[in-house]
């Protein structure tokens, strides 16, 4: 193959790469060619990704060893294999192989399966860029405001046994186990017996040492979390787990109640078009807290920050609202109530006490305290510290009423369990936010609003899922899980984007390939 020197938009760079085995004129590129229909989803991952801006990729090659194939040919394979629902380097190796549509996309490459995995590896710091682009492209031409969007999370199997897990107890254990292993391997004393857990040879002893000092790591970070977690939250220290075959994950049952090692992925989905505004992965199986970081993302992804944001009541908490209220957004989103509640249709139960919610007490902003139902005010008995997620802490007001009051009141039977005591409410900080909040979601505006919602991210997600096989990460660690919901992303985007111009100029997608110019 002859070599030649790249020349991609503003960057020159001097590393040679590989002529792939067809051009335009090449008769089995032809026949695939005239074959294909001008619609194909091939043709338009084609134009999609002629519009990025390569030069880091084609700058991340430095040139030594065998002459590397052409990045842009194999990202246009990438992109195309995941909007069809295979996300691994496995299957594109096999298809690189066996499809004529991806012969066509790569004139013929036939990477190795080893290739595709680094391909895919070296991809991944990437992809954030590339989707800058994209959206800061949609907002300068006018196909989205960002103003408006849809926030919801969903769980994503990661590539990890469900099987493999273990205690603190157990970790360390194998691990002391495994350095004594090591340790006569270096001496030429193999060990004769070794248990069905261990590897089985001494280079991938290594290897797995260094996976379980991974886990070792997320265990401490587990117990450090563990530790800042109100008491009526915070676990055994014993009865945490941890995965051995992908530690950064988090364990958790996902939508089948299975409990298996997950990852949660955030998408902010705009509600004016068909752009994801804002996607991020965590290593977490709730949605608690998410809210600033995706706020941020979507600043940073599209240059504006949205106005209006819908979620549900996961994300309705005292400190996301002050995060709304600093960053000027609207959130619209139900409050989740912790009280017994008619709306939500929990039952009471014949054997278990359910007193008077909070809501049938009245709170005096001027006085600070409450009103019980008969007219009696509580009093302030102390003030503490309540843990939420992150560290974060908020101060907790607890108001008892007298129990005089409390033991000649004709209500006190459903009221309180010990009268005698008095009955208490607490109220937190800053809780009239939340009070604010409840009674905007009760109007018009709210309601209709909210509706949107539905119909914007959770089909989203249901495409992600059926149609983009996006289930299970394709690799392991937090890294991988955040490139494959980033490249699944991208490609959305780019077609969106795509789409969009096509409409405005009332142009049809052209069927001419045009290949970068190699001079």
């Amino acid at each position: 193959m002859v070599s030649r020197r790249m020349r991609l938009g503003k960057t020159d760079t001097d590393v040679q790469f590989a002529d792939p085995p067809w051009d335009e004129s090449h008769s089995q590129w032809e026949d695939i060619d005239d074959r294909l229909p001008q619609n194909h989803l091939a043709r338009q991952i084609d134009q999609a990704v002629d519009r990025l801006d390569l030069a880091f990729l084609f700058e991340s090659y430095q040139g030594r060893g065998s002459l590397p194939l052409r990045p842009d040919l194999m990202l246009k394979i990438t992109l195309y294999e995941m909007q069809s629902g295979k996300p691994s380097p496995a299957e594109w190796f096999r298809d690189s192989r066996e499809s004529d549509t991806v012969k066509w996309l790569g004139f013929g490459i036939q990477p190795s399966r080893s290739v595709w995995y680094e391909f895919r590896d070296r991809c991944a710091s990437f992809l954030d860029t590339w989707n800058e682009q994209v959206l800061q492209n949609a907002v300068e031409q006018g196909f989205t405001a960002a103003r408006h969007a849809a926030l919801d999370g969903t769980t994503m199997a990661a590539c990890a046994s469900r099987y493999k897990t273990v205690r603190r107890e157990t970790l360390q254990r194998r691990e002391q186990e495994l350095d004594e292993t090591i340790a006569q391997d270096e001496q030429g004393q193999p060990s004769e017996h070794v248990p069905r857990w261990m590897a089985k040879h001494p280079e991938t002893r290594l290897e797995q040492r260094q996976r379980y000092q991974r886990a070792e790591d997320r265990m401490e970070q587990l117990q450090s979390q563990n530790q800042q977690r109100r008491a009526s939250k915070c676990k055994n220290p014993e009865k945490i787990r941890v995965s051995i075959s992908d530690p950064d994950s988090a364990l958790g049952r996902d939508k089948f109640h299975v409990f298996r090692p997950l990852y949660n992925v955030q998408i902010m989905q705009d509600l004016d078009s068909p752009f994801i505004l804002g996607y991020d992965t965590f290593n977490r199986v709730n949605d608690t807290g998410t809210l600033e970081p995706m706020l941020e993302r979507t600043s940073q992804l599209t240059g504006l920050k949205p106005k209006k944001v819908l979620a549900d009541a996961a994300y309705t908490t005292i400190l996301d609202l002050e995060i709304c209220q600093q960053n000027g957004v609207r959130l619209c989103a139900p409050v989740s109530e912790n009280d017994y509640s008619e709306r939500n249709q929990k039952k009471k139960s014949t054997n278990q006490f359910t007193q008077l919610p909070k809501t049938e007490f009245t709170w005096l902003a001027e006085e600070q305290t409450f009103v019980c139902p008969e007219g009696h005010r509580l009093k302030l008995e102390r003030r503490t510290q309540v843990k939420r997620y992150g560290g974060r802490t908020l101060a907790n007001f607890t108001h008892r009423c007298s129990p005089e009051h409390c033991l000649a009141c004709l209500r006190r039977d459903e009221c309180t369990p010990a009268p005698e005591k008095g009955r208490t409410v607490s109220r937190l900080e800053n809780e009239e936010l939340l009070d604010a909040h409840r009674a905007w979601m009760e109007t018009d505006e709210a309601k209709i609003l909210y509706r949107l919602r539905g119909q914007a991210v959770e089909h989203g997600f249901a495409d992600m899922k059926e149609h983009r096989n996006f289930r299970c990460v394709s690799g392991r660690g937090l890294w991988r899980a955040r490139a494959q919901t980033a490249a699944t992303v991208l490609v959305h985007n780019l077609l969106a984007l795509l789409k969009a111009e096509q409409a405005a100029t009332g142009k049809k997608p052209t069927t001419t390939r045009v290949l970068r110019a190699i001079t």
